[in-house]
């Protein structure tokens, strides 16, 4: 895992439902929990672009709901500057199931455009990614 260049904002609090873009199973998850951040007591965690989340599959099949996954935000729809000055968002939020802290995705496909601040810390996740933005 490598640094980000970006000052990503982080834009998805815990308890977002967030659809993934993969064909792992899972359909629709909850975050509620987040490996890269930390944050006051009493204080409500959020997550951005790139960060490595805990959560739950809410929609999907028989087999995947109900369980606890990891996940990578590969697209959030609060805007985040980069370092040259370009401000980015996306249409939606999504997310890609990953089978372990390394960031081995599950799935083999990517639906959509990945940002490149994802794509430069996940190596695994870039070379499926068919766009990166």
């Amino acid at each position: 895992m490598e640094s980000i260049k970006a000052q990503v904002i982080k834009g998805l609090n815990f308890g977002a439902h967030i659809p993934t873009c993969d064909n792992s199973g899972a359909k629709v998850i909850k975050i509620f929990g987040c490996k890269t951040s930390k944050t006051v007591k009493g204080r409500m965690g959020k997550a951005g672009v790139g960060d490595l989340v805990v959560a739950s599959v809410v929609k999907g099949k028989p087999e995947m709901r109900k369980q606890t996954v990891l996940a990578i935000i590969v697209r959030q729809k609060k805007e985040y500057r980069r370092a040259d000055g370009m401000r980015i968002k996306f249409e939606d939020n999504a997310a890609v199931i990953v089978k372990d802290e390394k960031g081995n995705p599950k799935g083999t496909i990517l639906k959509g455009a990945i940002a490149k601040e994802a794509a430069q810390r996940w190596g695994n996740i870039s070379k499926i990614a068919r766009i990166i933005v």
